[in-house]
């Protein structure tokens, strides 16, 4: 459907759905590419709760939100970005480029979309795990395993992903337990690799973290024993935290990721994603370089489309 437009500023250049960390970085770059951006973002974070931010060179220990803060300060510097809170809940193509609809009504029209909408992390029925998770109950030893190292930590998985977090948990620290909460599901080979770096398996379900504040001080199992510990490493399954890829006809990942090149071209013409929601590499540093690639390809694409800015 043709839409006719007031002015060319009812049309951005580019929607960033998620202000988090790829979304603004990637906002940067257009701003200082002249380019009218719109940013909705509805301050739902997966990193929220996470009280420090690792790995990231100049901000190294710093908490997500004082990251976000000054990302949000610099990149509204750049008069040509706007930056609302509100949810994007429908999108879909038309003629200019795209349309979508937001949780508060309104109907915003661009030539391209940029999804740096994130992932939703699953949390096990297991009262306790959502209120440490990013605290005490960790995904990435990267983001926080120094800050653990040679304590008694705890793993939560089975199967092929327990094989695989003992083994690099294992590095950070020798004093494990492995909580399959459950039967293990191990093959002897997988097994027997685990009891080699004298890592106790513990099959009990487990019945509670004990915490304060989100700081892990027990994991208890149902027959009622109690482990003391610093810290869990757990793999919880994750889904996208918005449908709109799927709503665009985005291609999907067997691992439920957006499928995108390097610069975050997904495989619908237009439509970017950059972020938690591509890779399985969740860190600040990952997230704010895709977000900037990102950037740069989208304006690329646009002076190839002879659009420049006024």
């Amino acid at each position: 459907m043709l839409h006719i437009y007031k002015s060319l500023m009812d049309l951005y250049d580019a929607l960033i759905i998620g202000g988090s960390n790829a979304g603004l970085s990637a906002a940067m770059v257009l701003g200082r590419s002249l380019r009218h951006v719109l940013v909705l973002d509805n301050n739902q974070p997966c990193n929220r709760q996470t009280p420090y931010s690792h790995n990231f060179l100049t901000r190294d220990g710093e908490t997500p939100a004082a990251i976000a803060t000054i990302a949000r300060e610099q990149v509204l510097c750049y008069p040509t970005v706007t930056l609302q809170t509100d949810t994007a809940m429908a999108a879909s193509a038309e003629d200019s480029g795209f349309r979508v609809e937001t949780a508060y009504g309104k109907v915003l029209h661009a030539r391209k979309l940029l999804l740096a909408t994130g992932l939703k992390d699953e949390m096990p029925p297991i009262s306790g795990v959502a209120d440490c998770w990013g605290i005490s109950v960790l995904h990435c030893p990267y983001c926080h395993g120094y800050e653990v190292h040679g304590q008694k930590l705890g793993l939560l998985a089975n199967g092929n992903m327990a094989a695989e977090l003992s083994g690099l948990i294992h590095h950070w620290s020798q004093d494990l337990v492995l909580f399959t909460n459950g039967p293990a599901d191990l093959t002897t080979e997988q097994a027997d690799s685990i009891q080699a770096r004298n890592i106790q398996i513990v099959e009990t379900p487990i019945a509670e973290i004990e915490h304060t504040s989100g700081y892990l001080r027990a994991v208890h199992t149902t027959d009622g024993s109690a482990y003391p510990l610093a810290a869990v490493f757990a793999r919880v399954p994750f889904r996208q935290h918005s449908d709109l890829a799927m709503q665009l006809g985005c291609v999907h990942t067997e691992n439920g990721l957006i499928q995108a090149t390097e610069f975050g071209e997904t495989t619908v013409p237009g439509v970017f994603a950059a972020g938690d929601n591509t890779t399985l590499m969740r860190q600040v540093a990952v997230a704010v370089a895709n977000g900037s690639k990102a950037g740069v390809w989208l304006n690329k694409e646009l002076m190839q489309e002879g659009v420049y800015s006024s």
